[in-house]
C-alpha cells in the first residue's frame, strides 16, 4: 500500500442541532469566514481547511464531534478575546507539553453545540 496515498485533510464536519445558532457561534464569536450555507448545511474556511456544520441526517450521526484544535498564535490573547465573547471554556490556557525550547499550549472550549474543541498554540521559551 502507497504510504502517500492521502494528501492532506480537506474538510471537518460537525454535527449540529441549530444550524443558526452554530453559524452565529463559529462566524461571530470565533471569526472563521462562512463560504456559504443551505438550509441543512454551512461551510466554513480556514487557512486552506474547509468546516462544515451540518444538521444529522441520520441518528447514527447525531453525536459530538472529534475535537478540532485551532491553532493560534497567542493563545492568552485569542483566550481573553473569546471570554469576551461569552465563549464558554472548560479551562485555562495551560502547558500540556515541552519540546526542547518550545512549549504546547492549549485551552477547551464548548461551542453551542455542546462538542468540545480546543485552542493550541506553540510558544518558543
Amino acid at each position: 500500500m502507497e504510504t502517500n496515498m492521502i494528501q492532506k485533510i480537506g474538510q471537518i464536519g460537525v454535527p449540529v442541532k441549530d444550524l443558526n445558532r452554530a453559524v452565529d457561534f463559529y462566524k461571530e464569536k470565533l471569526g472563521l469566514s462562512l463560504l456559504f450555507n443551505t438550509d441543512r448545511m454551512a461551510f466554513f474556511e480556514s487557512n486552506g481547511l474547509r468546516l462544515m456544520l451540518s444538521l444529522p441526517e441520520k441518528d447514527e450521526f447525531s453525536h459530538s464531534s472529534s475535537v478540532i484544535y485551532f491553532q493560534v498564535h497567542n493563545i492568552k490573547a485569542t483566550y481573553d478575546h473569546l471570554v469576551d465573547n461569552k465563549v464558554i471554556f472548560i479551562d485555562e490556557p495551560h502547558v500540556v507539553a515541552k519540546m526542547g525550547q518550545i512549549e504546547t499550549w492549549m485551552v477547551f472550549f464548548k461551542d453551542t453545540e455542546d462538542n468540545i474543541h480546543a485552542l493550541m498554540s506553540e510558544v518558543q521559551v
